[in-house]
């Protein structure tokens, strides 16, 4: 039988106000930040008819993909062969879709443009990035609620340890636009991206790349204290500190860690509503905060379902055996 290999995070590309660098999710903005800016970032080449989400995406995946040595200003270092790609997002296209249901019922089929017809796709953020950076791995965009994006890092996880990639670029992304506000109902949103870098601990070592985190594990229940306790299960101690799921927003309760005495980060707070990028972000961040020499491991929760969160991972540090 073929040993399960570990997992680890050896990128992290945040693309998000006030974010200049890895570390600033440490802190958060301490004033209103501009939102980003892709064409400063990327160019205006190839940016046209893209709605905002992808410009999003692209620019977390540059970020991601360069910072863990998978290209550079000149292209790829890998095989493109083997990079794969996973995207997060519950937002990311409505105000396309139902852009285009309005147009149709208003106009028929006549009246809508060409240019909206790629971006009504659910994979377009996905698809867009594949494109532009040469990705040949698998491709996939998860849309399940809040927990979106730790699905998304366990869909990746399962990428590489079934042999289908080499690494796994993955990103959370949510726009901030009216339909979006109209559809979450607040008017505190992210309007940005985080992407991260999976791949296993072989692979890192052999491309002689730092793994900044290590994948301990993932579960998914109806609720925070049955979600921890199977996280305790993966044997990698008692955390030091948890990363909250988003205030429900309902009127009800937020639900707490059962372990009394953690460290305790919300992302939301800081931020606004993440909705799918909330997974990314809590991995991004706590990554950061390793690279500062905090010691984990970590329990990243996300996603509500009856009394409490949907999916939850183990993150350590990346020095952990």
């Amino acid at each position: 039988m073929n040993e399960i290999p570990q997992i680890v995070v050896t990128g992290v590309g945040p693309a998000l106000p006030g974010v200049a660098g890895v570390q600033d999710l440490v802190t958060g903005p301490s004033v209103p930040a501009e939102p980003v800016d892709p064409a400063a970032l990327l160019g205006k080449k190839g940016l046209k008819y893209k709605d905002r989400a992808t410009r999003l995406g692209l620019c977390a995946a540059s970020l991601g993909l360069q910072d863990a040595g998978l290209r550079n200003a000149e292209g790829p270092l890998v095989p493109p062969r083997g990079v794969g790609c996973v995207v997060a997002s519950n937002y990311g296209n409505a105000d396309t879709i139902c852009r285009v249901v309005t147009t149709i019922a208003e106009e028929t089929t006549r009246g809508t443009s060409p240019m909206d017809s790629p971006n009504a796709s659910s994979n377009i953020i996905a698809s867009e990035v594949a494109i532009r950076f040469g990705l040949q791995g698998p491709n996939m965009t998860v849309c399940n609620g809040d927990s979106s994006g730790l699905d998304a890092l366990h869909w990746a996880a399962s990428l590489l340890r079934s042999a289908r990639a080499d690494q796994v670029l993955v990103i959370g992304v949510e726009p901030d636009n009216e339909m979006v506000r109209r559809l979450v109902r607040t008017d505190r949103l992210v309007d940005g991206a985080v992407a991260l870098v999976l791949e296993s601990a072989t692979t890192a070592e052999e491309r002689g790349v730092k793994a900044r985190a290590v994948w301990g594990g993932y579960a998914r229940t109806g609720g925070v204290e049955r979600t921890a306790h199977r996280l305790d299960r993966f044997g990698a101690g008692s955390p030091a500190a948890w990363y909250a799921p988003e205030e429900p927003g309902d009127g009800t309760p937020r639900a707490e860690h059962p372990r009394s005495g953690l460290v305790r980060h919300d992302m939301s707070a800081v931020r606004g509503t993440l909705s799918a990028a909330l997974g990314t972000a809590q991995c991004a961040a706590a990554v950061a905060r390793f690279d500062a020499g905090e010691s984990g491991p970590v329990h990243l929760m996300a996603g509500r379902v009856d009394d409490g969160v949907a999916g939850a991972l183990l993150l350590a540090p990346g020095d952990a055996s």
